[in-house]
């Protein structure tokens, strides 16, 4: 555990955020549960109430209080009072604050590159013993998206609202131009050339988008093209070796051909998706959390194509998990785990997915008779899932939202400057080395 990385972040004036009293069950105070689940409270029906801390939007609301009411239909003894925290960052801060307080929530969202930090400072318990205890059958689950909640070997947590990046297009348009996404990095230059158009030498229709503003989006291009975001062993950044610079000189590349268009910057998002919806852009890549949004209000057929490869096809997880905490009571942990795994059940999975706009996570869900309607519903998704074990986890290290900042500052000065991304990265390799230095 770093914990001076960790003590500094609670300082820097988390833990002045007001706590809310977290729900109280009987028990004695964390006793070591993570190491052993005691089979003695599978079966304990003492009342006791907890609380779930999350970041779900308005519009997920719906299906969480109906998910919380059919819990408590199963489970009686058990009240889950639903916190509202905030976005993922003040849900993070307010975390940091109940841990330094010694009051913490019994279960809790968390966005996916937060994990690792958490879980290294052992805030997190480990699910394990309970996961062997009710035999979960975790080959059920997506192998990338369950990796994605674990850390150092321990599963903290079970994928609750996931997405990941896709290209959503025209596909009303392609049709019309007789051609297809590409499947690969060699198909991307004839699309370009069949898809953009130009006026006076002016661009008026992009090829396609990506976002600039998160590493989210193009970490996967790094990794497809053959190069990593760190070296083997953690300790160096990589993100200027040649095959880890080679999507960001084939963007300058498209970017100065006219292209390729770069969202950054403040209404990037927006723009975005504006300049989709009006034409502009005949394919963004964006989450696929979004597609519900873009098939309502697009006047052309909506079409999602899974990212393109070249060495590797991959794309990263996105959304948050559901956690819990190490400092609660024993008896709060049993609940806690009672509601993870409801909240993760194949039996609910595509009922949830589909009420909060994310992904189905159980293969046996997917498989299924209502994901066979699911995907009558939302034929968008098949992408997704021809594609399932290549939805892989962000790169999990304590540090990694300190030191991506560093290389998506070039991507900015490419996007609005229109700088060399080559020099700048290999200044951005020397400041992720700075950062990484405080984690040995």
């Amino acid at each position: 555990m770093n914990m001076k990385k960790w003590t500094t972040a609670v300082i820097t004036g988390t833990v002045a955020v007001s706590l809310t009293a977290c729900g109280g069950g009987t028990g004695a105070s964390g006793s070591g549960a993570s190491e052993t689940a005691d089979p003695g409270l599978k079966n304990d029906t003492t009342p006791v109430t907890i609380q779930y801390w999350h970041s779900h939007a308005e519009a997920q609301m719906s299906g969480l209080n109906d998910m919380i009411e059919a819990f408590k239909k199963k489970y009686p003894h058990i009240t889950v009072e639903p916190v509202f925290q905030g976005a993922y960052t003040d849900l993070h801060k307010k975390l940091q604050a109940a841990v330094a307080a010694g009051d913490v929530p019994a279960v809790t969202n968390v966005e996916v590159s937060a994990l690792p930090n958490f879980a290294d400072s052992g805030v997190f318990a480990d699910l394990t013993p309970w996961i062997k205890r009710d035999q979960v059958d975790l080959n059920d689950f997506s192998k990338g998206m369950l990796q994605a909640y674990a850390y150092n070997g321990k599963q903290y947590g079970f994928p609750l609202i996931v997405s990941t990046s896709v290209f959503v297009y025209n596909k009303t348009l392609l049709d019309e131009l007789g051609v297809q996404p590409p499947q690969t990095w060699d198909e991307i230059d004839a699309f370009n050339a069949k898809v953009t158009k130009k006026e006076n030498g002016k661009t008026i229709r992009y090829a396609f988008s990506v976002p600039g503003w998160d590493t989210w989006y193009y970490d996967p291009w790094l990794v497809n093209g053959g190069g990593s975001i760190l070296t083997a062993d953690g300790k160096k950044a990589a993100v200027d070796t040649p095959d880890s610079l080679r999507y960001i000189q084939n963007f300058q590349k498209w970017k100065n051909e006219g292209h390729m268009h770069i969202g950054y910057g403040k209404g990037a998002s927006d723009n975005m998706r504006q300049m989709f919806l009006k034409g502009e852009i005949a394919m963004v890549q964006h989450t696929s959390a979004m597609l519900k949004m873009y098939r309502e209000n697009a006047n052309f057929e909506v079409g999602v194509s899974f990212l393109p490869g070249d060495k590797q096809r991959t794309s990263n997880i996105g959304g948050a998990g559901i956690v819990m905490m190490e400092g609660a009571k024993d008896l709060e942990k049993e609940a806690a785990w009672k509601f993870i795994e409801f909240m993760t059940s194949s039996e609910r999975n595509i009922k949830w997915a589909e009420s909060v706009g994310y992904l189905p996570t159980r293969k046996s869900a997917i498989n299924s008779a209502e994901g066979s309607e699911y995907f009558k519903r939302w034929p968008q998704y098949k992408a997704v899932f021809d594609n399932f074990d290549s939805v892989t986890p962000r790169l999990q290290h304590p540090a990694y939202p300190e030191f991506s900042k560093h290389y998506m500052e070039v991507m900015g000065e490419l996007a609005l400057n229109n700088q060399d991304p080559v020099p700048l990265m290999k200044e951005a390799a020397k400041k992720m080395n700075e950062v990484l230095a405080d984690y040995e």
